[in-house]
């Protein structure tokens, strides 16, 4: 099996235990990352029942990043929900419970215990302020790490029809304010949270200050937009094929997490 984002990013940490970017890349990967959870039995009405594993007196619920690998720990057999890294984390919120990565299978098993999906679990929580500012002049991007880069065009390519696409400018805003704007165009409104959270996860992972940049949305037809083109980094966001109706699985909505029995 070719080496998933999952393991690419284990190597990397572990290849600089220092790096705390490394770290929260980690860290990113698992919460975008869609995890195998093994199950005692079949999901009943949106209840799942997890396997648990004791290690050492600690808890944890068993994930695979490849159903693969799941059915090589547990057998081809084995019970099973897919669920997003994110919605894990959310659905165990007062849950004595870490999570068992991957364990014997593949070089990025690891024990995650129940403090840091917590922590996890906050860093995905945290809201991003309001404010309007009238833009004053659009500018080319300068002095944001290549990491910041990187991390928003994997953030943005798993973000399919939520926007025509997006470009990171420099402002001035009214009133002598600078900083640098991440600006979608053509948005879906019901997206547009989902695209800030993404925006904001980008920063937090990156390791950047979160007022490092703003986020913004606009028509296609918008006067702004011809200035964003022009000076402006592009990122394409994948657009949506046509959907087929497919049965509604437990955890399938990131705001209501399946329900430990």
């Amino acid at each position: 099996m070719e080496p998933t984002p999952l393991d690419i990013a284990h190597a990397t940490m572990s290849d600089a235990p220092d790096d705390d970017t490394a770290r929260l890349r980690f860290y990113e990967r698992i919460a975008d990352a869609e995890l195998y959870l093994l199950l005692e039995a079949e999901p009943v009405d949106d209840q799942i029942n997890p396997q648990i594993l004791d290690r050492n007196g600690e808890q944890y619920l068993l994930a695979f990043d490849r159903a693969q690998r799941l059915a090589e720990y547990a057998g081809d057999a084995a019970a099973y929900v897919a669920l997003s890294g994110r919605n894990v984390a959310a659905m165990l919120e007062g849950q004595p419970f870490g999570i068992a990565l991957n364990v014997d299978v593949a070089p990025s098993a690891i024990l995650l215990p129940d403090t840091a999906v917590a922590w996890l679990r906050e860093t995905l929580t945290h809201e991003a302020a309001e404010v309007e500012a009238k833009i004053e002049s659009v500018l080319p991007p300068k002095g944001l790490p290549e990491s910041l880069i990187e991390a928003i065009d994997a953030k943005l390519a798993t973000a399919t029809g939520m926007a025509a696409n997006a470009w990171l400018v420099g402002v001035q805003y009214s009133g002598g304010g600078r900083g640098h704007l991440l600006a979608f165009v053509d948005a879906i409104p019901r997206a547009q949270d989902a695209l800030v959270r993404a925006a904001s996860e980008a920063l937090t992972f990156s390791g950047i200050e979160a007022g490092a940049m703003d986020v913004g949305f606009f028509n296609h037809a918008d006067p702004t937009v011809t200035k964003l083109m022009r000076v402006g980094l592009r990122f394409d966001l994948p657009q949506m094929e046509t959907l087929q109706k497919t049965p509604r699985m437990p955890g399938s909505d990131p705001n209501d997490p399946p329900i430990l029995k």
